[in-house]
């Protein structure tokens, strides 16, 4: 297949295009900036360009089959401050490719949505993918709005879709950006000796899931038949506590933490049930979270020292 990966420069995206290459693909990759941690990556080609540039998206879409679409403008605890900002950028700018796709006769899409924000407060744990969709924050609702215009298109026009409701990613190659991410802000700012902020009591949990396994999910998204919404997981939740533990122990360092008091637009605690992934997409997390913090905390030190 000829996939253009939307964002694969990014950290996520990266990780998609090396599992697409893996598998024989051939990949295209449109994004604002190059890759920050490494060179561009022979036989792919690379397009530099803005989501709302439809000239842009044109021209990625030339001789493309299938479209994985990774990009977003916002995180979800930005994403109030400018809601109109994350509806021109993320749902607007979604909305034309979708037009983009059926008039370039590019019939597959693998969107990622957000299982971290699209539930909002669940009622019942683990969430399953029919539960309520009653996002908090503009990150949430824009990304569910997404999926409403994806099915409308599939209803209307045939698009052959899958979206993929990811919970919170991690693991090397995620920049140390200081608002989003947990395990890697966690870890670098352990291994610069700096503190972290906590919001809250560190009794909030959430479910983790590497990088290289969501990648995985967008490849068993790609080869799989079937259209549909599935969440993707590790289907297990730690607080934010049990996390700050876990990195002590795989550091050897105590972590410096700044506790603050809560925000009104995190959840509580989310938890994905990915038993639909599994019998459909054939697809489950296989990397414990251990074994993620380890991998993540060996390549920081390694650029570190570098």
């Amino acid at each position: 297949m000829a996939v253009l990966v939307l964002g694969g420069s990014g950290f996520i995206g990266s990780y998609v295009v090396d599992a697409l290459r893996e598998e024989g693909h051939e990949v295209t990759v449109l994004g604002r900036r190059p890759e920050p941690f490494r060179h561009p990556q022979a036989g792919v080609k690379y397009i530099t360009g803005e989501f709302s540039n439809k000239n842009a998206i044109l021209e990625a879409l030339k001789d493309t089959t299938a479209v994985v679409h990774l990009i977003s403008s916002t995180i979800p605890s930005t994403s109030n401050i400018d809601p109109v900002l994350d509806i021109n950028e993320n749902l607007i700018s979604t909305v034309n490719l979708l037009q983009l796709m059926r008039d370039c006769n590019v019939n597959k899409l693998i969107f990622l949505s957000s299982g971290g924000t699209i539930y909002g407060v669940p009622e019942k744990l683990p969430v399953v993918e029919s539960h309520k969709l009653k996002p908090i924050c503009s990150y949430g609702i824009v990304k569910a709005a997404i999926e409403h215009y994806i099915e409308m298109e599939h209803f209307l026009h045939g698009l052959n879709y899958v979206i993929l409701r990811v919970s919170n990613p991690y693991g090397p190659r995620q920049a140390r950006v200081g608002v989003q991410g947990l395990i890697n802000t966690l870890l670098w700012n352990t291994v610069r000796c700096q503190s972290t902020k906590i919001w809250g009591d560190g009794n909030s949990s959430r479910d983790y899931v590497y990088v290289e396994d969501v990648a995985q999910a967008c490849v068993s998204a790609l080869a799989s038949s079937h259209c549909g919404t599935y969440n993707v997981g590790s289907g297990k939740g730690q607080t934010v506590n049990e996390i700050i533990e876990v990195v002590g122990e795989i550091t050897k360092k105590k972590p410096s933490i700044e506790r603050l008091p809560a925000r009104g637009f995190d959840v509580p605690r989310i938890v994905l049930d990915c038993t639909a992934a599994a019998r459909i997409l054939k697809w489950q997390a296989a990397t414990s979270i251990t074994a993620g913090i380890h991998e993540t905390w060996e390549w920081m030190k390694d650029r570190e020292e570098k």
